[in-house]
């Protein structure tokens, strides 16, 4: 497994999640009609961050052995928590702590 492949596929991994922030940020504005709910900046920057990031995928698990891929994923969760309480501003609760305790242990495990 090739460093820069994990480090590509980590940084997929990130733009994905600051992706969904895109949305969740995008879902809480009201809007006047159902058009605009779909066709605003937020929208269409996030689902073009998306598509970026699914491109950083597929080049990365050129590197990258598939069962290393999902437990990479996996981080995800992790930048999502974090993300959430420095743009959202949402509360981390225990459940999500342990949660989050949870993955990093397994990954911890699986990677041995």
């Amino acid at each position: 497994m090739t460093n820069k492949y994990v480090f590509l596929l980590l940084f997929s991994v990130f733009i994905a999640s600051c992706s969904q922030i895109l949305l969740k940020i995008s879902a809480n504005k009201k809007r006047k009609n159902k058009i605009q709910e779909y066709l605003n900046v937020h929208v269409i920057t996030a689902y073009f961050i998306f598509f970026s990031s699914t491109i950083f995928t597929v080049i990365a698990y050129k590197g990258v052995e598939l069962k290393y891929g999902a437990i990479i994923e996996s981080a995800g969760y992790i930048f999502i928590l974090i993300l959430s309480k420095l743009i959202l501003k949402e509360k981390i609760t225990r459940n999500k702590l342990w949660g989050i305790a949870l993955i990093i242990i397994g990954i911890a495990i699986f990677t041995r």
